[in-house]
């Protein structure tokens, strides 16, 4: 399944209410039954100031989709978000970066002259 073929969901711009919570975790739960699904995309591009409502509502997204079995993978994350995210202990799997335990491609590693195998 290429990116184009991941299905999205898109958090809210403004303040998260408790009612989108329950919608988005029941779209994700929606999207992840169906067959060969293991990725939802999160769309937070229109997240502009990132608060503690925001971090609920991916936190409820990412446990939604490892009960069903999968994750959830943002798009588009602000370094303010991120940092927040950092910050409360979350990790996220953001697109553009490699996954963890996955070494970058196309990286080398620079070898020091006089250092000893490592």
């Amino acid at each position: 399944m290429d990116a184009a073929e991941i299905p999205l969901v898109r958090a809210p711009a403004g303040p998260v209410t408790r009612e989108a919570v329950a919608e988005l975790c029941g779209d994700v739960r929606a999207l992840l039954e169906a067959p060969g699904v293991r990725v939802v995309i999160c769309d937070v591009a229109p997240v502009v100031l990132p608060g503690l409502g925001t971090v609920e509502l991916l936190a409820r997204l990412q446990l939604t989709a490892r009960r069903a079995g999968g994750r959830i993978r943002l798009r588009s994350a602000a370094p303010a978000l991120r940092a927040l995210l950092d910050l409360v202990g979350l990790r996220f799997e953001v697109e553009g970066e490699p996954e963890q335990r996955e070494p970058p491609r196309d990286v080398q590693e620079a070898v020091v002259p006089g250092d000893p195998p490592g």
